[in-house]
């Protein structure tokens, strides 16, 4: 009986100890305080819109005055044009007929955000197909102003640093490549950090000198079309030398979103790299699918002339109803199956996740030390106190010693910033 009671105490002792050692390595943050979340105000990126949650208030959307003065000039040339509706003059030979349910028939989308602490104000970038916008946004007052607006402009992932009162970004060829750019708040002293032929993203501020940033080179085919990707890295850039080193990098995993909180520690998204692969299984979906594709083809190309010449679509008279694909979403460079994810992934919270449970938030600090702070992590930021808040591509969570505490939910979050 002694000897099955010591036993059991030894297997207490251990049960403990192990739990012990895992609460370490998945420990959270714990500069976290009552304080910083209650007046944690956040900004969040929806399917192309920006949401604006004020601390203990409901989500809004921002409303640009730029974009509702080309809604108002789209309008006012329908008017002009009216006449010419149910004739020959007004036929479009492209999607006539086709109406959009999700109210962004201009096409212009939020592309990137950042906040400029002291002054209450946002940062955020604009695109359609053809030109892109920096724009500056008074939260209190609702004011707009234009700083940049030119062609072939592509910003994303921007880091406002006060100190400088530059911001930092990635900036998109037409070729595929993307580079980090240094600028002035005001668009000036536009300047390419990173060149060569990789995607360099997600730029963060070390440093007055230094800059970490997300890499990823590219496979080209003999024609110059990019075939493949490499696993992506993060790259330290010194300013002063131009001079770059790896931090991160591994043939198998994704090293993503690097951030560099007030101590020093490195923040960053890991998951296992999906290389690209056609196989025969591949080559014989191909080949059983070959004809449905061929009657897809011609049935378009019938459908063309039935728009052209009698002005109406051979599926209905009023033409089909074009909905948002939520089936398959663009999450980090990678494709998400939406609708199987909400499925299969494991709720946080009992918010659905968009991506697996190998999408994990890392910290690593100044020895080299990692800890795993969160799962399911599409996304992430950093607030006052290195409190981190992140995304599961649905809800957006706050990290706390005690858990993940709930701050908000949507149908789609694709980013987002905490101030």
């Amino acid at each position: 009986m002694q000897l099955l009671l010591l036993l059991l105490l030894v297997a207490v002792i251990l049960v403990l100890f192990f739990q012990s050692n895992r609460d370490k390595g998945i420990s959270q943050p714990a500069e976290v305080h009552a304080t910083v979340a209650s007046n944690l105000n956040l900004a969040y990126l929806s399917r192309g819109k920006l949401f604006l949650k004020p601390a203990g208030a409901a989500a809004e959307q921002v409303h640009s005055q730029y974009v509702q003065q080309m809604a108002d000039r789209a309008e006012k040339a329908k008017q002009l044009h009216g006449w010419k509706e149910d004739t020959s003059w007004g036929t479009s030979f492209v999607g006539k007929g086709v109406q959009d349910n999700d109210g962004d028939a201009l096409g212009v989308d939020f592309a990137a955000s950042a906040f400029v602490p002291g002054e209450n104000k946002l940062l955020y970038f604009l695109k359609d197909k053809s030109f892109g916008g920096l724009f500056e946004y008074d939260v209190a007052t609702g004011n707009e102003l234009r700083l940049v607006h030119k062609q072939n402009l592509s910003f994303e992932d921007m880091q406002y640093n006060r100190a400088r009162d530059q911001v930092l970004c990635a900036t998109h060829h037409a070729n595929g490549i993307a580079n980090i750019v240094r600028m002035n708040r005001d668009g000036g002293d536009f300047t390419e950090l990173t060149g060569g032929d990789s995607c360099d993203t997600s730029p963060c501020w070390v440093d007055e000198n230094k800059v970490v940033y997300q890499s990823q080179g590219h496979a080209r085919g003999a024609e110059g079309y990019i075939v493949a990707y490499a696993p992506s890295s993060i790259q330290l850039l010194d300013l002063e030398t131009s001079g770059v080193s790896p931090v991160l990098e591994d043939e198998s995993t994704d090293y993503l979103q690097p951030r560099v909180g007030s101590s020093g520690d490195l923040y960053y998204l890991r998951r296992p790299h999906q290389a690209p692969h056609y196989g025969s299984s591949n080559a014989l979906v191909d080949t059983l699918l070959f004809p449905f594709r061929l009657l897809r083809a011609v049935f378009h190309y019938l459908n063309f002339f039935s728009l052209m010449y009698a002005r109406k679509p051979l599926t209905s008279a009023s033409g089909p109803q074009v909905q948002m694909d939520t089936k398959e979403l663009m999450l980090k460079g990678m494709r998400i199956n939406a609708e199987k994810a909400l499925k299969t992934e494991k709720q946080v919270n009992g918010v659905p996740s968009l991506v697996p449970a190998s999408w994990q938030l890392v910290r690593r600090d100044r020895t080299g030390a990692e800890s795993v702070l969160a799962s399911h992590v599409a996304s992430f930021t950093l607030g006052e106190g290195d409190c981190v808040v992140y995304t599961n591509g649905c809800g957006i969570f706050l990290l706390t010693p005690q858990g993940a505490a709930t701050i908000a939910r949507d149908r789609v979050i694709e980013d987002l910033i905490v101030w």
